[in-house]
């Protein structure tokens, strides 16, 4: 009796000890990352790959600098492929379109990695962020598109409106959408693009919304371009690019208003226990990475 009344109480304290220390292991947690759905409900990666096997066209929306979305642009990858295996299809804004050859006889063989990145134009993190998507390719024989418009003629078009691309050549044309370019200067994010020229250091013309629609216009058009029914098309873009379902999903949906597409934005926030005002309905899924998070560059 004595041993049974002193044990049961040591049974309470250990078990209280044991929750304390759990408790504590939470609270003192630091998550890299957590993933909401566009309602601000908090979902597991898993769900996320669920969406996206469904899919037809998925814009994943990354901060340029943030390692934890290019990290996770891998992992999507590599759980794509082995749901889909040949019918992936990777493509990329980071790569413009006149450099398609050169990201061809790479990913084929014909020319040295070495000689693809002396003479592609590369972005500052492509070895530590893109290097490793097309190095997947290149691994399982997988095609890359080169989705962006030559930056030539995004700086064309905002010198001179979308007027100025009439007097390129065939040949050039054939790294732009079919002329003329639709536009809609209503639309949200074109609209406060002429509002945030001025801080940017850029002259907000009514042309600035307009360098970045062809952009969008541009990766939209070789998007559809390789797409076929029964591939998928995985695309890695800056998160301006299809937030709010805008930019280039605008686009698809003008030529396929019925294709399946799956956005995921990724923003960043002081703490993660809930998504903050205003990053709701952003995309289908929103990565939130703490602001003190280590940048790439």
């Amino acid at each position: 009796m004595e041993f049974s009344s002193i044990f049961v109480p040591m049974k309470k304290q250990l078990a209280i000890l044991t929750a304390g220390l759990m408790l504590l292991s939470f609270t003192t947690d630091k998550p890299a990352y957590r993933i909401f759905n566009s309602t601000g409900k908090e979902v597991p990666f898993s769900k996320i790959m669920k969406s996206l096997y469904e899919a037809d066209v998925i814009l994943f929306g990354e901060s340029h600098d943030n390692p934890i979305a290019h990290w996770l642009q891998k992992e999507v990858t590599a759980d794509l492929y082995a749901n889909s295996r040949d019918a992936l299809i990777l493509g990329a804004e980071m790569f413009e379109a006149d450099n398609q050859l050169l990201v061809d006889e790479y990913l084929n063989g014909t020319i040295t990695e070495a000689k693809f990145e002396d003479e592609a134009r590369l972005w500052p993190n492509y070895k530590t962020d893109y290097k490793p998507l097309l190095k997947f390719a290149f691994d399982h024989k997988l095609p890359f598109i080169a989705t962006n418009v030559p930056r030539r003629y995004a700086n064309l078009v905002y010198r001179e409106g979308f007027e100025g691309l009439e007097k390129l050549s065939p040949d050039a044309r054939r790294y732009i959408p079919p002329l003329p370019v639709r536009y809609d200067p209503e639309l949200p994010g074109y609209k406060q693009m002429l509002g945030m020229g001025h801080g940017a250091g850029v002259e907000a013309t009514e042309n600035l919304p307009k360098a970045q629609a062809i952009k969008d216009a541009t990766m939209g058009y070789f998007i559809l371009k390789n797409w076929s029914p029964g591939k998928q098309f995985l695309h890695f873009n800056g998160s301006g690019h299809s937030d709010n379902r805008e930019g280039i999903v605008w686009y698809l949906l003008q030529d396929r208003p019925d294709l399946k597409i799956v956005t995921i934005t990724t923003v960043m926030q002081d703490t993660l226990d809930e998504l903050e005002d205003g990053s709701a309905g952003r995309a289908d899924f929103i990565i939130v990475v703490p602001d003190n998070m280590t940048r790439t560059y």
